[in-house]
């Protein structure tokens, strides 16, 4: 018997096990994975974390080595609390739970503080000085407010483990929770536990925390819920999270919502191989579209790579690839832009699906036997998309630089530059999924609530498990953040 268990050890989960602890409570969190292939939603992440401040120099607080110097760096003045929802609104349609979200962004900075200093996570500068003196986003064309963690998602996840692991928190990996029962007459719950001998266990709670993410690696209920060709799809990250613990809080009587049909999909490496690939973490990630072009198998453009910044549009593209021919695209840059590229590019190992050439035409000639069907057409494709962009306008990568393109079906809007100055560079792409949207539903404690909008006593949900607070599309470091926040609550309100 013990006083709060965890259900899940990325982010979220390990937010509430410190949080319960630092209240007093004794603590165990119950991890699906074996300790020595460890590896959480959040293990796989890029480690971002979007937080709103009033002040730039406020972020010394999260950030040992803030940057406090460079021409522009009043553009980073603040982020504040309206900026951080509107943005967090504008792409979800306003749909989101606005109660829920209010919470989160309100409480942003104070639980990365809390984060940084109680979880010992290492925070590193979300703007750094480039080569000309000038302040930007560490990620070129990025937008908002963030600190990232050191290490990203691997740095997040040890120091968070360390931190829960010393404080005196009993992480039982290789512990898959496979049903709940309430204990009869007493509070609390009763979670049986399958081991990796296959032989089961009951660990008995006052109160229960489910952190155990999304379905997205359940293939089968990912193509009931999203659609026709989501089978197909990548997963990014755990192979753990296949809505187990989802499904135990619907079997409670716990509300579903959100949007069901839809998830974080991103452009993602060809030659990724299988999920949970911990050797690999990120680097497959491919988010720099906004300063190429992106083509199918047909040799045609299919979207606006220039609609937002690419915080705004990389956790959407991903669906758009998965509904071309084959579910497979090519981004193609050229020399021009290749200092643009996040660093996840310039991995060259054999499986990273990079092709390069001198002249385009030598470049059609390697993508082709890959599966592109007509060299005429992609050749024709870059020629009537060079012969488009607004040579008037100049070229801004930090900024929306209205550098278009004019007469092409789809225009691109933002960051237009002709591909002309060799070498060449395709990067093979599918989609990537990184988790899905729906969930259930929450209070600002984390209670998880019921069909009569009521909490269901002595049970929470944080992370991927919550619904509501994301639709269509996703703000980059939002999830992180709202783990967090939601995490820290529930691990106070279980405790007490």
């Amino acid at each position: 018997m013990t006083d709060v268990v965890v259900v899940g050890a990325g982010n979220a989960g390990l937010s509430a096990a410190l949080s319960a602890r630092e209240s007093g409570a004794d603590v165990v969190v119950l991890e699906a994975a074996r300790e020595d292939a460890y590896g959480s939603d959040s293990f796989f992440s890029g480690g971002l974390f979007r937080v709103s401040y009033d002040a730039y120099s406020d972020l010394t607080a999260l950030v040992d080595d803030l940057v406090l110097a460079g021409e522009g760096l009043d553009e980073f003045a603040s982020y504040d609390e309206a900026d951080f929802l509107d943005d967090w609104g504008r792409v979800t349609g306003y749909r989101l739970d606005g109660e829920i979200a209010e919470h989160v962004v309100a409480n942003s900075f104070e639980a990365l503080r809390w984060l940084h200093e109680q979880g010992k996570v290492p925070f590193v500068s979300p703007i750094i000085v480039d080569e000309n003196g000038r302040a930007r986003h560490s990620r070129p064309g990025w937008h908002g407010g963030f600190v990232e963690a050191s290490g990203g998602g691997v740095g997040l996840t040890a120091a968070l483990r360390g931190s829960v692991a010393a404080s005196g928190v009993d992480i039982r990996y290789g512990a898959e929770a496979i049903a709940l029962r309430r204990r009869v007459p007493d509070r609390g719950w009763a979670i049986i536990t399958r081991l990796p001998d296959g032989s089961e266990e009951v660990v008995e709670a006052d109160a229960l925390i489910i952190a155990s993410g999304g379905f997205q690696a359940d293939a089968e209920w990912r193509t009931r819920d999203l659609g026709v060709g989501w089978d197909l799809a990548k997963v990014r990250g755990s192979v753990n999270n296949t809505g187990k613990g989802l499904r135990l809080l619907l079997d409670q009587g716990a509300t579903a919502v959100g949007n069901w049909s839809g998830c974080h999909a991103v452009a993602w490496s060809t030659g990724s191989g299988e999920a949970g690939r911990a050797d690999a973490n990120h680097v497959f990630e491919r988010e720099s579209h906004p300063f190429g072009i992106s083509v199918n198998s047909r040799g045609e453009r299919f979207l606006d790579e220039g609609e937002d910044f690419g915080a705004y549009t990389y956790a959407k593209y991903g669906k758009e690839i998965l509904t071309q021919p084959g579910q497979i695209a090519w981004q193609i840059f050229d020399e021009k832009t290749r200092s643009l590229w996040t660093d996840e590019y310039r991995y060259r190992n054999p499986e990273a699906a990079r092709i390069q050439a001198d002249s385009l035409d030598a470049l059609a000639d390697k993508i082709v036997p890959r599966g592109m069907a007509s060299k005429d057409t992609f050749l024709k494709t870059v020629a009537d998309y060079n012969a488009a962009v607004d040579a008037t306008a100049d070229f801004n990568p930090y900024v929306k630089d209205a550098k278009r393109t004019n007469g092409l079906a789809p225009d691109k809007t933002n960051w237009s530059q002709r591909i002309d100055e060799g070498p060449f560079y395709a990067f093979e792409v599918t989609c990537g999924i990184t988790f899905t949207f729906g969930g259930v539903k929450v209070d600002t404690g984390a209670r998880v609530l019921d069909r009569r909008n009521e909490p269901i006593r002595d049970l929470y949900a944080v992370g991927e498990v919550v619904g509501g607070l994301y639709y269509f599309n996703y703000a980059s470091g939002t999830g992180l953040t709202a783990g967090v926040v939601l995490g820290r609550e529930a691990g106070r309100q279980a405790a007490s």
